[in-house]
């Protein structure tokens, strides 16, 4: 005599959170407990956890031959998130518990020994994958504040007894209840605390504004990280939408605050960042700071001091919005739709062109200091901004300028052109959106960018950028004065 069940339930590989089938068979034979399918060691130590579980929730345990399959074979599978479906299915499978609700079910969590539900890592790239198949999602209690974030997908069990009561039509499973999120604390960094720099402001407006990068070259203390740490009080709210998929990111690592959801993170990794922590990967998929800056700013300070393999790992995500990861277990796909903010100085004494404290041979190092950069990787940025030293007398001068609350209104109602125009930002135009700007104004683009040797990428990085400064001043047409402002931030040379 035997017995089958089959129970969907999900795999943890980055955001895509595969389907994996579990199939548990009942045998006649020596009595044991087998897990095939390419399971690590955590996943074939639920053998312990679910035998544990069963009996502690007043079931029985089979002493049979049990045989537990997790499909597809060639997926790797990790954690113990298998460890509900795996009761489950034995439960199933031994006619404990009836098994007619679960065609539309998929089940993840991992066992207490007393047959409790302990919250799983990362529950977001599941639920979302399930509510993209049309199924309901149970999953224990303790990932209920996650799993509200997508309402109408998941359901929230307690243990192993209180799943089986509602398989049996004892009791409803609830749905999670989406509480009110605190409101977002506002940014305490205002743009109007920096003294002078209105170059360098118009600049930070004009990249919130498009979704640009933004490079800033100058000196030691004439605040360049000011700057950079004042972008995200220039971005308007994450939606709903940009919200989920962040928390599912940073799920991956460590869940963001309620507090934060809909801030646009903004991150900083110090100059010794390993290639891997910078563009992800690892033993197991895990976003790196690329990733984890979706949304958002990634500011990288002191640029030449990264290493350049690890620098040139942003090509890929600058150009496309995403990064692959490509190991020998698995290969994924990461969201990376990032701001790149970079700061630098001009030389390795930071004073080029200061008579009074640049060192004395400043031409051959500093261009030596500035090739760590390679020509292809600052192709790709969209706006360099050199930022002179603050005289002493500006820092005592009031707060001048606008504020950020001033910057961002106007930097809404210019992403809000941009909405009404095409479906993304400016940063994403493509070239057929940018075509009829090249041709009205080819006869100035072509001799400029013959004599500055603006590649085809650059080029259209330009028009991307005088798109934004034409939706900042409320126009519907870019003029010869949104391309010259444009090329003043987009040509320059430290």
């Amino acid at each position: 005599m035997s017995s089958f069940s089959r129970i969907l339930s999900r795999a943890e590989l980055g955001l895509e959170a595969p389907e994996v089938v579990v199939e548990t068979h009942l045998s006649g034979g020596l009595p044991g407990f087998h897990i095939v399918g390419l399971a690590e060691t955590a996943v074939k130590e639920s053998r312990d956890r679910v035998r544990s579980a069963l009996l502690n929730s007043g079931f029985s345990f089979p002493q049979r031959r049990i045989t537990v399959n997790l499909a597809p074979a060639d997926l790797p599978k990790q954690g113990g998130c298998f460890d509900l479906a795996i009761a489950t299915g034995i439960l199933v499978a031994s006619g404990q518990v009836p098994g007619t609700q679960l065609e539309h079910l998929e089940l993840v969590g991992e066992l207490a020994l007393c047959g409790g539900l302990r919250p799983v890592r990362a529950p977001l790239p599941a639920v979302l994958a399930c509510q993209r198949a049309g199924r309901k999602l149970v999953l224990p209690q303790g990932n209920a504040a996650e799993a509200a974030l997508v309402p109408g997908v998941a359901l929230m069990a307690d243990c192993l007894r209180s799943l089986c009561a509602a398989l049996a039509g004892q009791l409803t499973l609830t749905a999670p209840v989406a509480s009110e999120p605190p409101q977002s604390p506002e940014s305490p960094l205002c743009l109007s605390d920096i003294r002078g720099q209105s170059h360098a402001k118009q600049a930070l407006e004009i990249a919130a504004a498009g979704g640009h990068s933004l490079l800033l070259c100058g000196p030691p203390g004439s605040g360049k990280s000011m700057l950079a740490q004042r972008l995200p009080g220039l971005l308007p709210p994450l939606t709903t939408a940009q919200a989920i998929e962040v928390a599912a990111v940073h799920g991956l690592r460590n869940p963001r605050p309620l507090a934060a959801l809909h801030l646009p993170p903004f991150r900083a990794p110090h100059h010794s960042v390993s290639t891997v922590a910078l563009a992800g990967g690892g033993a197991q998929p895990r976003p790196g700071e690329v990733s984890l800056s979706h949304h958002g700013v990634l500011f990288l300070d002191e640029l030449p001091e990264f290493q350049r393999n690890t620098l040139e790992t942003l090509r890929e995500p600058l150009e496309t919005g995403e990064i692959h990861l490509a190991r020998a277990a698995y290969r994924t796909r990461l969201p990376a739709q990032f701001q790149l903010v970079a700061a630098m100085n001009p030389c390795p004494c930071g004073y080029l062109g200061d008579p009074q404290r640049a060192c004395g041979d400043p031409c051959p190092r500093a261009a030596r200091y500035q090739q760590k950069l390679s020509g292809p990787l600052l192709d790709r940025i969209d706006l360099m901004v050199g930022v002179s030293a603050v005289r002493p007398a500006e820092l005592l001068s009031l707060p001048s300028g606008q504020s950020s609350t001033d910057i961002r209104e106007r930097v809404m109602a210019a992403r809000q052109r941009q909405w009404q125009r095409q479906p993304g930002l400016n940063r994403n135009l493509d070239h057929q959106a940018l075509a009829p700007i090249l041709h009205r104004h080819q006869d100035w683009l072509t001799p400029v960018g013959e004599r500055l040797g603006l590649s085809a990428r650059a080029t259209h990085r330009l028009l991307r950028v005088a798109r934004t400064v034409a939706d900042l001043a409320a126009e519907t047409e870019v003029n010869a004065q949104h391309l010259r402002t444009a090329l003043a931030f987009r040509h320059w040379q430290g």
